[in-house]
């Protein structure tokens, strides 16, 4: 069997949703678990509701109405039918999201942040899955939570492998072998059957797991180009596709934010052995890029900017060197709150770390941190990774540029400057 994953572009509305059909009825679909993101950019608009009604700002009421109406939108494109159980299931899911908003907010943001914004891969998987059925490619609706199960470790849960392949294999290889199951990225279960997420992006790292429990001949991620670039094509124009990329090269990028995988989502595979495929959903013919088990020399320079960052500088209030205590305080405050560092630079006398701007995560850091430390930061940033550098492409990426922070190793640069290259 295979394990497909169609991203928030490639179901972005209704001519998407009627393109992966077509994927499907050409690969004959049996035996394929498709794996579901939010459609669009429905999870920054989720977001936004729940920032806005944890803060008890603006109005989020509002914020859900304008997602209903893009939904409903889509639906009606997709089925001339209104007594088609569709219209129902997706006004339960949201019904689900206004009992949420009627209580009132309570600290806990990612557990809320969780309960929310899980909802939109549940909705667009349904909608998707009842399309399906009525295109005459009869499927299997499951709910992804039943199966993957976390921590509770709110938006980027930890996975119970053992119990979580148990509960995969107990049931979906006998359904696999007649039919096509539909699922939903991104989401988890607690066993206290709360909703968890698995880190943004975190659909393809489900995939991963679907795909490593069924021991998958392969996993495809359905994508907006025409494969793995060295670069953003949104941002350089001369970018190159690799045809292959051996695991540890694409876990490399992965980890250094190239948004095109997951991070997470290699090393299952390639604890199996399972090849990755990413493939353009407008070119479905198209061979894309295969991630396998074979080491690839890499000749060209790979260029992953992400925007956004923050650079934060301690210093101890007694202008004292940094010392393991200090370091073991620094590391105990982003662990609680889940920061993960983009990089890091530690001197006698101070620490600086750069990572993903997230305003009220930032904001309680800063308050643990400044009963120790004195606390300085610049925000707006650009985070440059160049792995296989050399010295003139980080001379014309860097040009008339003010650098923050510098480090550069064999094969990997990474410089923090204030943001100019922009999507």
């Amino acid at each position: 069997m295979k394990v497909y994953k169609f991203g928030g572009a490639s179901v972005k509305d209704a001519n998407a949703i009627k393109n992966v059909a077509k994927i499907l009825v050409a690969d004959e679909p049996s035996g394929i678990l498709i794996v579901i993101s939010a459609m669009g950019k429905t999870t920054n608009a989720l977001e936004n509701v729940a920032k806005h009604y944890c803060n008890q700002s603006g109005n989020y009421q509002v914020l859900l109405e304008n997602i209903k109406t893009d939904h409903y939108g889509i639906i009606k494109a997709l089925f001339s039918d209104e007594k088609n159980p569709v219209y129902n299931e997706v006004n339960n899911f949201f019904v689900e999201i206004e009992w949420i908003l009627e209580d009132e907010p309570h600290d806990e943001y990612n557990f809320i942040y969780d309960q929310l914004v899980s909802i939109g891969e549940l909705i667009a998987s349904c909608i998707i899955s009842n399309y399906l059925n009525i295109s005459g490619i009869l499927n299997k609706w499951i709910d992804a939570r039943a199966y993957v199960q976390t921590d509770n470790n709110y938006r980027n849960a930890n996975i119970n492998w053992p119990k979580t392949e148990t509960l995969i294999l107990n049931t979906l290889p006998k359904i696999l072998n007649t039919e096509l199951v539909i699922t939903q990225g991104f989401i988890g279960n607690t066993s206290e059957n709360f909703t968890t997420t698995l880190g943004r992006e975190g659909s393809d790292f489900t995939a991963a797991i679907f795909g490593n429990c069924l021991n998958a001949q392969s996993v495809t991620i359905w994508k907006d180009v025409p494969g793995v670039l060295n670069a953003d094509p949104k941002l350089f124009n001369d970018t190159v596709k690799f045809d292959f990329l051996s695991y540890n090269e694409a876990i490399e990028m992965a980890y250094y934010g190239a948004t095109i995988i997951h991070p997470k989502t290699l090393k299952p595979l390639q604890n199996k052995n399972i090849p990755l495929f990413v493939k353009p959903f407008m070119a479905s013919h198209e061979s894309g890029t295969q991630i396998c088990n074979t080491e690839i020399p890499i000749k060209i320079p790979i260029i992953i900017i992400k925007n956004n960052q923050v650079l934060i500088s301690l210093s101890t209030k007694d202008v004292s060197f940094i010392n393991k205590n200090h370091l073991k305080n620094i590391f105990a405050a982003l662990a609680d709150l889940n920061v993960l560092i983009n990089t890091i630079q530690i001197s006698a006398l101070s620490f600086s770390a750069c990572f993903d701007f997230e305003e009220i995560q930032f904001n309680t850091l800063c308050a643990t941190l400044k009963t120790e430390f004195n606390v300085r930061y610049n925000n707006n940033l650009q985070l440059i990774t160049v792995r296989h550098y050399n010295e003139n492409i980080l001379k014309k990426l860097t040009n008339k540029q003010e650098i923050l922070l510098e480090q550069l190793s064999r094969i990997t640069a990474q410089i923090v400057v204030k943001a100019s290259i922009k999507e």
